[in-house]
């Protein structure tokens, strides 16, 4: 993906990102999440694991220093947007529980 098409592609509107109730600290903490920059990390860290996929927790791996909510709410985002897409696979994740595997999707409109 070139980085014009990664310009246009990543971030959501932080009114997307909080209820339509939620509370003034709710909605000022909306407006601070940098989700271009999040979603981006998210997206190339899937990317990196090519054709295998991964897991939710291969992703947390990752990107231990975030935090857990912060890296997990990029997901629908990526998938909503056509740049993740689930491959019917699923594996065992830390908890013991099957994970859906994920792949980034690479091949936007070029």
């Amino acid at each position: 993906m070139t980085e014009t098409q990664q310009k246009a592609v990543f971030g959501t509107f932080w009114k997307w990102l909080a209820r339509k109730d939620s509370s003034d600290t709710s909605v000022a903490a909306a407006k601070a999440v940098d989700s271009k920059g999040l979603e981006k990390q998210v997206y190339n860290i899937i990317a990196c694991f090519k054709g295998d996929g991964c897991i939710q927790d291969d992703v947390l791996n990752e990107l231990s220093w975030l935090p857990y909510s912060s890296v997990t709410a990029r997901f629908a985002a990526l998938k909503r947007k056509g740049l993740v897409q689930l491959t019917g696979e699923k594996r065992l994740g830390r908890s013991g529980k099957q994970q859906a595997v994920m792949v980034a999707v690479t091949n936007q409109g070029n």
